[in-house]
């Protein structure tokens, strides 16, 4: 398989969002084409699902900090991006449906690790959600896990979701660096703020972090060209076009990248 690669840096979240929308809706619309993206958050940002309650949050708590709040085109809980590496795929629909797919990106995701030094797996069960979801509605992403999600030494590591457009598939997630994304707590709501202990200690005991496994820093570069390559071992992702930066915010999404 062909795939445009794109890393666009650190961007602000309505850029990222309408970014990643952007490649799925021009691949169904046949303008577009097959990518791997790669991307940060800046200023942070807080993402909520597109079916969750905005108002779950404090939003002049958000702006006073300098953070921003989001929405995602896909569903699932909030996630603060913060020390992370986002990406995102983008690929038709032809002879795997779309949890196979979720699978197999995933399993390039692994590939990338390993270069990393890092014995990452994939969660062999799901959490139960609608029970979650149920206790506590403003519960964060990274507080459960997902079949095939990946994780080290049983805690969340990546957390990814999809969304199908007609014969394409949109498929991001977070790849945590640092234990910044715990900070989510702290902008909850104050309808919802007695949770903020709760979430917390599921955070500590559900989730870690690229820097605390490898104990050292990690460049956004460095993950950037481990995941990048651990599609290249998959045996079956060629990249065209590779190692573009977008630098120039004033275009629209796929103006920048053509």
């Amino acid at each position: 398989m062909i795939l445009k690669f794109i890393n666009t840096g650190l961007r602000p979240g309505k850029f990222n969002m309408e970014f990643d929308e952007a490649l799925a809706r021009d691949l169904q619309n046949g303008i577009g084409f097959p990518t791997l993206r790669v991307y940060g958050w800046y200023p942070p940002a807080i993402s909520i699902g597109f079916h969750q309650n905005i108002e779950d949050f404090d939003h002049e708590k958000i702006i006073k900090s300098g953070f921003d709040i989001v929405r995602r085109p896909t569903g699932g809980k909030a996630i603060l991006h913060a020390h992370e590496l986002t990406y995102c795929v983008v690929t038709k629909i032809i002879d795997q449906g779309p949890r196979t797919i979720y699978q197999s990106i995933n399993e390039c995701l692994l590939r990338g690790l390993t270069n990393l030094g890092i014995n990452a797996s994939l969660s062999l069960y799901s959490d139960n959600f609608r029970q979650l979801y149920k206790l506590n509605t403003s519960i964060p992403c990274f507080s459960s896990s997902a079949k095939n999600e990946i994780q080290f030494e049983g805690k969340k590591l990546i957390g990814s979701a999809q969304r199908r457009y007609g014969d394409v598939i949109l498929q991001h997630g977070s790849l945590l660096l640092g234990s910044e994304h715990r900070r989510i707590i702290e902008f909850l709501a104050p309808h919802i703020s007695d949770s903020g202990e709760i979430i917390n200690n599921t955070l500590l005991s559900c989730t870690t972090e690229v820097e605390t496994i490898l104990k050292r820093n990690v460049s956004f570069n460095e993950i950037a060209a481990a995941i990048k390559k651990g599609f290249e071992d998959s045996g079956n992702i060629i990249f065209e076009d590779s190692d573009t930066t977008v630098a120039n915010s004033s275009l629209s999404p796929l103006e920048e990248c053509l």
